[in-house]
């Protein structure tokens, strides 16, 4: 039954099944990016009559001569550099943890997934507070070292870094998650192969974990650089409508919604979101060139 050749038949009854998705996916996924493109290449644009008076790259041209562009892809850049590594890390230090308790597993695991399922403004409004200048949290632990109160959410020096940090936070529980399942997927053969050779807890931790783990590592990174190359939630909501002070903030996806929203300059805006689709895609590739050689499926 499995290995039967496909007929016309059959095949035109898998499209039927298929046929709602497909006018979904069509419609609200494929028609906009089309779209986005067709109109990133629209140099004099109507958006109230859909009157298209000329076509040609000088979108391209505005972004590459502005400033603020610029800046939104070099604050883009450092916060996926920032967020990624540091997310991937600790959520898989936590998983190992989590993976020997054995009393409150379950509430454990759930207070660290609360973060990924919680609205980002009321996460927002939480790191508002730890953020204060006057009686934040953070800045009362950092006073336990004889630090000075920094002010995070209006100094353009610190206002990344804030954002960084309250992302990983929200990031680690559905990446903790994913590490643990692939944690108790792991044959314990190997581990007991391993301790009966003599291997250390690091020696089977490095040379049977890490390596088994691969996959989920990779989806893990891979998962993580695509989603905060579009960040905008957590900026929006942690600076009040604002991208941070001195747009310290300001990424990719808020100078687009910027244009569209904001100053009504449609094409431009398309313009910049086709610069990130080609980022996204260049990582997305350089990546799965890697993964052919250090993934271990």
């Amino acid at each position: 039954m499995l290995n039967e050749k496909p007929t016309l038949k059959s095949s035109a009854k898998a499209l039927l099944y298929l046929l709602p998705m497909l006018v979904i996916t069509i419609t609200f996924n494929i028609y906009p990016i089309i779209n986005s493109f067709m109109m990133s290449l629209y140099t004099k644009y109507d958006f109230y009559t859909d009157k298209v008076g000329g076509i040609g790259f000088d979108n391209f041209i505005y972004l590459w001569n502005d400033p603020d562009f610029h800046l939104a892809v070099k604050n883009t850049l450092i916060f996926v550099v920032g967020v990624v590594p540091v997310t991937v890390i600790l959520s898989l230090l936590i998983a190992l943890l989590l993976n020997q308790i054995k009393v409150l597993s379950g509430f454990f695991r759930t207070v660290y997934f609360l973060p990924f399922v919680t609205s980002t403004v009321a996460i927002a409004m939480v790191w508002n507070w730890i953020y204060h200048s006057d009686y934040g949290l953070m800045n009362y632990f950092l006073g336990w070292f004889g630090i000075q109160p920094i002010h995070w959410l209006t100094d353009s020096r610190y206002a990344l870094l804030a954002l960084i940090i309250m992302s990983i936070w929200k990031s680690l529980g559905f990446n903790i998650i994913l590490f643990l399942v692939g944690i108790n997927n792991i044959d314990k053969g190997y581990y007991k192969a391993a301790e009966i050779d003599g291997a250390n807890a690091f020696q089977r931790f490095w040379n049977i974990t890490i390596p088994l783990l691969s996959p989920i590592t990779f989806l893990v990174t891979i998962n993580g650089i695509i989603g905060n190359f579009k960040v905008f939630d957590q900026i929006f909501a942690l600076f009040q409508g604002t991208p941070g002070p001195g747009k310290a903030g300001l990424t990719i996806v808020y100078y687009l919604y910027q244009k569209f929203y904001t100053e009504y300059k449609y094409p431009i805006a398309a313009a910049s979101g086709v610069v990130l689709f080609f980022l996204i895609l260049l990582v997305t590739i350089v990546q799965l060139w890697y993964s052919r050689k250090h993934v271990h499926y």
